[in-house]
């Protein structure tokens, strides 16, 4: 009678376990973390409107949270990516450039999601040297990939995919949550473009319309540098004498040779040969269609142009490839964020949007980016939590892209590793100003003698005031009033008047530079390793 009775109290008893389970599983909130690469928040509409409009990325701010004052620890791409995804500053994970290898004994967030029971899947962009770990599925273009017909390295080989690059990087992300997804299970999903990454290949959509556009210039596209100190007027980033005509420009390599103009680098033509390479005969006649009297419009234009003018029609020519590239990047954001709506996955998935750092958009003259100078030290952020965000929100506080993994594992509910070095935004996200503490941010480049030129440098940013050590092969110091000086023109480091802010920065860069277990004794380790190489 006693078993009689008990083995229905079981059933009961282990349907309640299993039915507590899969609720437990269900309401552990999905993580759609979106990147570009090398979209500078100028170039966002939510951040200001001046050169395009961005309605979908938008939305994520107009529903979320916008971050003014967000930033990197590095501002190049690899070693971006490696801080993203271990929580960890470039000397501890070994990312410090595009070239040093990762640390592969690195524990990365992704491998803690899976662990915890996530579903795990990347599309896209990754772009440090080796497969991603921690991921149940992933199809990643190979190094920089391509804008046109792209490769994607998979869990099951290589595979070639004709088309539009940044479509097809939506294509795939769609096609995961539509048909492969686990309803059961909480997603973790990177969505990660190569655009607007160069050399900036429109979609045939948006170089149709963007090649018939004009933008204005910005008030420092011919900056002199007198403000500041040797690093930037050394630097090679000037969009007149280190863009390349060819790769960059879009002119016909033979055009160079026609009018005589030296290549801007020896990879110059190589860079537009082979993109014209990969396109197959009808994206080739499209493109033609288009560039080709752009082309011979220069021509006719060149044997009188001075070089302001020169310059001018380089800046026109970039951003209306750079911009047309967002475009496209902008149409799969709407395209993801409208099937979560459909789909009834919005209340419940937290939505980021961010890029691997900022960009130079004719600033001082410059594209690229490197430097600890706010146009690539600053990232955009965006991030949507439905009942926790409030809608339309901002934050100007100092979070870094070293703080991401520990967020999403914060969010998750998930304990993160001791020895990360991020802080969980979560109270900025809730609204709790009084629960984020930290008042400066630490950054750190390496990447020199090489490509740009920019010279190694590390340093401490507030929300007021920006100090960077530049070294190696100088030592100078450069001081920024953030508030007072905005586009950063004027080297305050040796005025009387800032000598307080200098000492007090200066104690707290050595507290920081301890803090993150940086010294001096490993920036000789890496300038040895360098040299080595």
């Amino acid at each position: 009678m006693r078993i009689t009775l008990l083995l229905p109290l079981l059933a009961l008893v282990l349907t309640f376990t299993a039915c507590s389970e899969q609720v437990e599983q269900k309401s552990r909130p999905n993580i759609l973390f979106i990147m570009s690469d090398d979209h500078a928040y100028q170039a966002i509409s939510a951040y200001s409107d001046h050169l395009m409009q961005t309605p979908n990325i938008d939305r994520i701010a107009d529903e979320g949270m916008l971050f003014s004052n967000a930033c990197v620890t590095n501002s190049i791409c690899a070693p971006s990516r490696a801080t993203i995804l271990t929580g960890k500053h470039c000397h501890l994970h070994g990312k410090i450039d595009n070239r040093f290898p990762f640390d592969t004994t690195q524990v990365t967030f992704p491998q803690i999601f899976q662990d915890a029971g996530y579903q795990t899947a990347m599309f896209g962009k990754l772009h440090f040297g080796n497969n991603p770990k921690g991921i149940d599925e992933f199809k990643i273009l190979p190094g920089q990939g391509a804008y046109y017909n792209p490769d994607f390295n998979t869990n099951d080989g290589k595979i070639r995919i004709e088309g539009y690059t940044t479509d097809v990087i939506t294509d795939l992300t769609m096609d995961w949550m539509k048909n492969r997804r686990d309803p059961d299970l909480p997603f973790l999903l990177f969505y990660l473009h190569k655009a607007p990454h160069r050399e900036w290949l429109p979609a045939e959509r948006h170089y149709k319309e963007f090649t018939k556009k004009t933008f204005p210039e910005p008030s420092t596209l011919f900056d002199d540098y007198e403000g500041r100190g040797s690093a930037a007027k050394e630097a090679e980033m000037n969009i007149l004498l280190h863009q390349n005509w060819a790769g960059d420009s879009k002119l016909r390599p033979e055009v160079l040779d026609e009018l005589g103009i030296t290549p801007a680098s020896n990879w110059d033509k190589r860079a537009m040969q082979n993109k014209y390479d990969r396109f197959t005969e009808e994206q080739l006649a499209a493109w033609n269609a288009v560039y080709d009297p752009i082309i011979e419009d220069f021509k006719q234009r060149y044997p009188t142009m001075t070089e302001k003018e020169q310059m001018s029609w380089k800046y026109q020519r970039y951003m209306q490839d750079y911009l047309a590239s967002i475009a496209a990047v902008d149409e799969g954001v709407g395209t993801v964020l409208d099937y979560l709506d459909e789909a009834g996955l919005s209340e419940n998935t937290i939505v980021v949007y961010t890029s691997d750092q900022g960009f130079y958009l004719g600033e001082h003259g410059w594209f690229d980016k490197r430097f600890i100078y706010d146009e690539s030290f600053k990232t955009p952020l965006l991030v949507r939590w439905p009942g926790t965000v409030e809608p339309g929100s901002k934050s100007d506080e100092m979070v870094q892209n070293l703080d991401f993994a520990q967020t999403f594992l914060d969010i998750a509910g998930i304990e993160a590793p001791s020895d990360m070095q991020g802080e969980s935004i979560v109270p900025l996200l809730k609204g709790d100003i009084k629960g984020w503490d930290r008042d400066a941010v630490y950054y750190h480049y390496y990447e020199y003698p090489a490509v740009h030129m920019v010279k190694r440098h590390y340093g401490i940013v507030t929300r007021e005031y920006k100090l960077a050590h530049f070294y190696y092969d100088v030592d100078e110091w450069e001081l920024y009033d953030r508030k007072n000086d905005p586009m950063e023109m004027q080297n305050e480091y040796n005025n009387p008047e800032y000598a307080d802010v200098v000492a007090e920065l200066k104690e707290k860069l050595i507290e920081l530079r301890v803090k993150y277990e940086d010294s001096e004794e490993l920036d000789q380790k890496f300038i040895d390793l360098y040299t080595k190489k």
